[in-house]
């Protein structure tokens, strides 16, 4: 009995010696540094440039409100990017939304056009095909940047986004959720204290320029129980796709304010959908508006990935 024990030990250890080995194998986009425009300093992210001669699409990946470039939330949109010959670039943007020099300021806009313009200089890229994509204070940064540099994008698709720091500053502190601080400490105060300080909350708001994004193809998606079990209201990407839809596309307030405080779609506007590239996060409601769509799901503060995935594929095979 011991020796098979032992043996069973020795497959084992075999075995996670092979995966270690495989794991090591699969490519990863590297730490390199870019210069950014907004002030000479040397900014880090992580890179991936496909070998080859001809152009490649590339991906910018957008980290969370808490994160910076070397979280790992986008790896399977990372290894999808180098499985299929797609340029890949993880910037910092200042990191955590915690202090002015982030939080959408202009070094982080900055920041985030610098890093496709290395991309541009390192590797043969399709300037028609530069897609964009980031979940909660990535969604946030997206939207931002599809207002603030619509004329770079090709796509951009923003899951449970902030877009109105004013809004949610009262949201979080009301909720007693840390994030009003960050908001604060980045603002520069609490809204309301000065002239400078509302200024800088509309400044740093993707609702100011979204006005600007209406020819990107701009999707948002939410989940129904977001601002519940998670931290971002839905009513953020609601009043987004309001702010780049026809008049007679948008988003009643009414029917927003039911999404919200019944977690649950309104009855006159409840479909039938099938998607399964979002699993069991199942598309509860759907609306397109010229470029952008707007997606509600069953699900919480989360990014599918499946669904990410199969977007970027359309994107590839041009549908």
């Amino acid at each position: 009995m011991r020796s098979s024990w032992r043996l069973i030990a020795v497959v084992f250890v075999l075995a996670s010696g092979q995966a270690l080995a495989a794991e090591t194998r699969v490519e990863r986009a590297q730490e390199i540094r870019y210069t950014s425009a907004a002030d000479g300093s040397r900014q880090p992210a992580m890179y991936h440039a496909p070998r080859g001669s001809l152009p490649v699409p590339l991906l910018v990946g957008l980290h969370t409100w808490s994160g910076d470039y070397k979280q790992q939330s986008l790896r399977p949109i990372e290894l999808w990017c180098i499985e299929n010959g797609w340029a890949y670039i993880h910037p910092n943007f200042r990191g955590p939304n915690v202090r002015p020099e982030a939080t959408g300021s202009e070094l982080a806009v900055a920041d985030i056009v610098s890093a496709v313009e290395y991309a541009k200089a390192e590797t043969k890229i399709d300037e028609k095909a530069v897609y964009l994509v980031g979940a909660s204070g990535g969604g946030y940064a997206a939207l931002l940047m599809a207002g603030r540099h619509p004329e770079i994008w090709a796509g951009v698709s923003a899951w449970v986004p902030i877009s109105d720091l004013r809004t949610w500053y009262s949201e979080c502190k009301q909720a007693n959720r840390k994030y009003y601080r960050n908001i604060a400490a980045s603002c520069g105060g609490a809204p309301g204290e000065s002239a400078e300080v509302d200024r800088q909350y509309q400044l740093r708001s993707p609702l100011t320029y979204l006005d600007n994004a209406r020819g990107v193809e701009l999707h948002i998606q939410a989940g129904i129980h977001d601002g519940h079990t998670g931290s971002v209201p839905v009513s953020h990407s609601l009043r987004a796709f309001n702010a780049v839809a026809a008049a007679e596309d948008r988003i009643a307030a009414s029917d927003i304010a039911t999404f919200v405080e019944k977690q649950a779609v309104p009855a006159h506007l409840q479909q039938q959908l099938v998607d399964p590239t979002f699993g069991e996060k199942r598309p509860l409601f759907r609306r397109r508006s010229g470029n952008a769509t707007i997606t509600i799901f069953e699900g919480g503060h989360e990014q599918v990935d499946s669904a990410v995935v199969a977007w970027l594929e359309g994107r590839q095979s041009g549908q």
